[in-house]
C-alpha cells in the first residue's frame, strides 16, 4: 500500500511540474504573456488580447484557469454563449462543426427568451400612474427589465435573428458559427460562416480570409438590430472592414413592425454578392503586391493619428506609444507576408482589434467590450481610411 501511494504521490508531482513545463514553454515562445501576478495575455492565435488568471494550490501549482469572459449566464449557472469550436476560455456549449438546429442553439446559448413589453408606471401622491409615451422592455422568463423604451417600440425576438439570417443569404442549412448574450440579455449576437473563403494573392502568400455575417439586437432601447458582414483571417481573428468602392458593409433597423421583413434592402446595403468578393480579393492581392518603406508606413499611420504641432505632452507620449504598438504588429506581419502594404493593413487592424486601449462600462470587462466594439463596428471609419490610403501606394 505504501509503495503504491508513493507511485501515485510521484505521478501527481510529475504531471503537475509537466503542467508547469508546458504553460512556461508558451511564455518562452511568445505565446502568452505575464501583465500582473498570474494573470496573463494571449499574445497568438484567434484570442490575441484576451486575458486569463491562474489559481494555484497551496503548493504553488497551477490549479485552475479563470477566464475573463465577461459573457452572461444561463439558468444553470454556464456561460451563455454557443459556438461550434472551442473558445480561449474553454467556456460555452460546443458543438463541433455546429449545428443547424435553431432551437437548440437557443437553448444552449441562453437565448430561449422572449422580449415583452410593460407599461411604464410611476408613483405620484400614493397612486400609480403610467407614462403614456413610455414602456419597459422585459424578460418574458425571468421579469428582469432590459431598458425604457417609447410607446411604438416592438421588440425583435431573438429567434427572428436566426430566421432573418436564414433569409438574408437563402439557405435554411446554415451552420451557426456562434450565439449568445451580454448585459444579462440587453444585447444579444448570432453569426454564421460563409461558404465563400476569399484567397489574398493565391499565387504568392494565399492569406485566407474567411466572411462571417452577424447578427446584434439590442433589447435595451439604446441600439438598433444590426447586420454586418465581418470577413476575419483565422489566423489571429482580425475583423476587417474593406471601403471596396465604398461598399457599406452594415445594415440596421430600428425595432418596429415588420423590421426584419426588409430583406432585399439589407442584401443591397450589405453587398452580398460574388462580385463583391471578387473585388475585395482583387484590392488586397494588389496590397500584397505593393513594397512599402517603413518611412512610408509611418507616413500613413500620421495621416491616420495626426499630432497637431502644440500637442501636450501627455498626447506626444500616447501618440508614441501607439507608433511603436503598430510597428512591433507590422514586424511580425511582415515576417509573414512581406514588407508589403498588405502587412501595414494587418498590423493596423490588428492594433485597432487587440492593442488599442478600451474603456469598458461597469457590466463588462476589457476583454468582452473589446468583442463588442470588433462587432460594433467601433473603428469601422479608420480602417477604410486605411485601405484607401494604402491603395494610394500603388499608383506612385
Amino acid at each position: 500500500m505504501n509503495t503504491a501511494f508513493a507511485a501515485e504521490k510521484t505521478a501527481q508531482a510529475e504531471a503537475a511540474r509537466e503542467q508547469e513545463r508546458a504553460f512556461q514553454a508558451r511564455v518562452d515562445r511568445g505565446e502568452i504573456r505575464m501583465v500582473a501576478a498570474d494573470r496573463y495575455e494571449i499574445l497568438t492565435g484567434w484570442d490575441r488580447g484576451e486575458t486569463f488568471t491562474l489559481s494555484r494550490n497551496a503548493e504553488g501549482q497551477i490549479e485552475q484557469i479563470i477566464a475573463a469572459h465577461g459573457l452572461g449566464d444561463r439558468a444553470d449557472g454556464t456561460a451563455a454563449l454557443y459556438a461550434s469550436s472551442p473558445a480561449w476560455h474553454g467556456l460555452g456549449q460546443i458543438i463541433p462543426q455546429g449545428t443547424t438546429d435553431i432551437d437548440e442553439v437557443l437553448r444552449l446559448s441562453g437565448l430561449d427568451f422572449e422580449v415583452i413589453t410593460v407599461p411604464a408606471l410611476y408613483e405620484w401622491q400614493g397612486q400609480m400612474r403610467e407614462h403614456a409615451d413610455q414602456q419597459h422592455t422585459v424578460r418574458a422568463d425571468t421579469g428582469a427589465a432590459l431598458g425604457a423604451v417609447g410607446s411604438r417600440y416592438t421588440p425583435i425576438q431573438n429567434r427572428a435573428g436566426f430566421v432573418f439570417l436564414q433569409e438574408l443569404v437563402s439557405r435554411y442549412d446554415v451552420v451557426w458559427e456562434s450565439a449568445g448574450l451580454l448585459r444579462g440579455g440587453k444585447r444579444v449576437f448570432i453569426s454564421i460562416r460563409l461558404p465563400e473563403t476569399v484567397a489574398v494573392d493565391a499565387d504568392g502568400i494565399n492569406d485566407i480570409v474567411v466572411p462571417y455575417i452577424a447578427v446584434m439586437n439590442d433589447h435595451s432601447g439604446n441600439g438598433q438590430f444590426q447586420c454586418v458582414v465581418t470577413p476575419w483571417r483565422p489566423v489571429c481573428a482580425n475583423t476587417e472592414r474593406f471601403a471596396v468602392r465604398d461598399a457599406v458593409t452594415r445594415w440596421a433597423v430600428r425595432h418596429t413592425a415588420g423590421a426584419t421583413s426588409q430583406i432585399k434592402e439589407a442584401r443591397r446595403t450589405l453587398g452580398l454578392s460574388a462580385r463583391y468578393f471578387e473585388q475585395f480579393a482583387a484590392e488586397e492581392t494588389a496590397l500584397a503586391r505593393t513594397d512599402i518603406a517603413i518611412a512610408d508606413f509611418h507616413q500613413v499611420i500620421a495621416d491616420l493619428w495626426p499630432l497637431e504641432e502644440d500637442a501636450s505632452k501627455r498626447k506626444r507620449t500616447n501618440h508614441a506609444a501607439r507608433l511603436d504598438a503598430i510597428t512591433d504588429v507590422y514586424r511580425t506581419e511582415s515576417g509573414r507576408v512581406g514588407h508589403t502594404a498588405y502587412a501595414a493593413e494587418r498590423a493596423i487592424t490588428g492594433y485597432l482589434d487587440h492593442l488599442t486601449p478600451r474603456r469598458p462600462p461597469q457590466s463588462m470587462t476589457e476583454e468582452i467590450a473589446r468583442a463588442t466594439a470588433l462587432l460594433e463596428g467601433a473603428d469601422d471609419e479608420i480602417k477604410s481610411k486605411a485601405h484607401r490610403r494604402l491603395l494610394q501606394l500603388r499608383t506612385r
